[in-house]
């Protein structure tokens, strides 16, 4: 295929439906579908639903910021290009970086997990094989032009919203079965024994780090506004949709599950600890309504629904690395486009990253799904709190320079609350991840670096920029604050 033809820019293809289920896409599955039951288990669903309402307080400032941000600059460099313009170019150039490798590995967290779910039907066959196949199912479908990418993603995601409107609407008529029901306490769950909050403290700072990550993945948005059609009309259109759908989704869901199943069910307990497909509480609320096949039901809707996050985990890192080489931020070669305006050069190193999930092979499943977990998470934080950061001197850069509000084409609420809110939040959470491995006289190391490795790398990627560089913090009144296509 000749370059001299190539496009130079990245193709503007994406609609509002598609810009709603790459996000959606992204930020539900494993998340939702596993760990809420381990959340209720260990906070109770008192405490599960208070971390998981108040870490979506934080991200819908979090998304109110980015909608600031994306519709006066959309770009696909989002973060990089945020944090480059408004904050400093080396915090810009690491937060780039560090959210190309947060997605890739991501993907080959999605592609380990996809191991633990082909057990369900095919025990016998080694898991390497799967993970194979799923990377190859990505690598085509992110290889096909945007428009066909969003496509494929719209209806990935599709069967995930579907899944979880049927799980709502079965569990809530289940609770007013037992309202009716004379004689049965309608919600005996969240007063039973130490419900409605277990654990004290300690639990929900565990369970909202737990619901933080599975929030991960609603800022795809900003990374996807570089490639939609209208930005200043879709961008604010789908962050308002997809912050009210997904926190729908998960405190509906968190209150459905705590309402019909006990936090210490042995079932919920045992899929907690097991990470067992078959005891995922959606399975087991449709085993108790009398659907003999939820269990294969619920396995290929998950399958699914990591299919999906690693789909819109891999389009997400690519576009990422292409914006970075554009600027001169990384090797020029990952800016090449095709003919059709996809960046291959920036996919086979994406591709290669999320390779990864074959170390299956050499050191254990359980081992590497864990460590890719716990450094994914970890560097999804990091990209909130730039976010966070980036909006609050954006908008006093913006004022300083004599700018109006009332010319942004979307305009964040909150402020400077918002941003300082999601700082803190984030923060605590980011210091908290494994405050497990401190305690109890005897430091655990190897936890230790796998939580909290990508902290250090970022910022040595960060301060060896500034040192080389020179870079300092960019004053107010010389940022560049004027609005720019992508």
């Amino acid at each position: 295929m000749s370059e001299t033809h190539a496009p130079e820019k990245l193709q503007r293809k994406l609609g509002a439906r598609h810009l709603n289920m790459i996000a959606i896409g992204g930020s539900i599955g494993t998340g939702l579908f596993l760990a809420s039951g381990s959340t209720i288990a260990n906070a109770g669903p008192g405490g599960a639903l208070l971390a998981y309402s108040l870490i979506g307080i934080m991200i819908y400032f979090l998304m109110t910021s980015l909608g600031e941000l994306a519709t006066h600059t959309p770009t696909s460099g989002a973060f990089f290009t945020y944090g480059s313009r408004y904050v400093e170019e080396g915090f810009g150039f690491a937060l780039g970086w560090n959210y190309w490798y947060n997605w890739a590995i991501t993907v080959a967290f999605e592609l380990v997990a996809v191991q633990f779910i082909m057990k369900f039907w095919f025990p016998d066959i080694p898991g390497f094989y799967w993970s194979a196949l799923f990377l190859v199912v990505i690598f085509m479908i992110n290889a096909m032009t945007v428009k066909g990418f969003g496509e494929s993603e719209f209806w990935f995601s599709m069967v995930k919203v579907i899944a979880i409107v049927a799980f709502i609407i079965i569990g809530l008529a289940m609770i007013i079965k037992i309202m009716l029901t004379p004689g049965v306490a309608a919600f005996g769950n969240w007063t039973y024994k130490e419900a409605p909050f277990v654990g004290g403290l300690q639990a929900m700072i565990g369970v909202a780090m737990i619901a933080g990550f599975s929030f991960q993945g609603t800022e795809m948005v900003g990374v996807a506004a570089g490639e939609s059609k209208d930005p200043k009309k879709t961008i604010p259109l789908a962050i308002k949709q997809i912050f009210w759908r997904i926190l729908l989704f998960y405190i509906l869901c968190i209150f459905i599950i705590g309402t019909l199943i006990a936090y210490d069910d042995p079932n919920l307990l045992q899929a907690a600890a097991t990470e067992n497909i078959a005891l995922s509480p959606f399975t087991l609320l449709y085993e108790r309504v009398g659907f003999a096949f939820a269990a294969g039901l619920m396995n290929a809707v998950i399958l699914t629904a990591i299919l999906s996050a690693g789909n819109s985990g891999m389009y997400s890192s690519t576009r990422m690395l292409f914006k970075m080489a554009q600027e001169g931020r990384a090797p020029r070669w990952f800016a090449q486009l095709d003919g059709r305006g996809v960046p291959m050069n920036a996919l086979y190193a994406t591709t290669f990253i999320a390779a990864f999930c074959f170390l299956t092979t050499f050191i254990g499943e359980k081992q590497v799904f864990n460590w890719l977990l716990n450094m994914s998470g970890m560097c999804g934080f990091i990209v909130w709190l730039g976010i966070a950061i980036s909006h609050y001197r954006f908008r006093k850069g913006y004022i300083a320079q004599g700018y109006k509000l009332e010319d942004l084409a979307y305009r964040a609420k909150f402020f400077p609350f918002a941003p300082w809110f999601a700082f803190i939040l984030c923060s605590i959470i980011i210091l908290g991840q494994n405050y497990q491995a401190i305690l109890g006289g005897k430091i655990d190391w190897l936890g230790l670096l796998s939580t909290y490795i990508s902290l250090p790398l970022f910022l040595i990627i960060w301060l060896g920029y500034k040192w080389k560089n020179k870079t300092k913090l960019i004053p107010y009144d010389q940022m560049n604050v004027k609005p720019e296509q992508d």
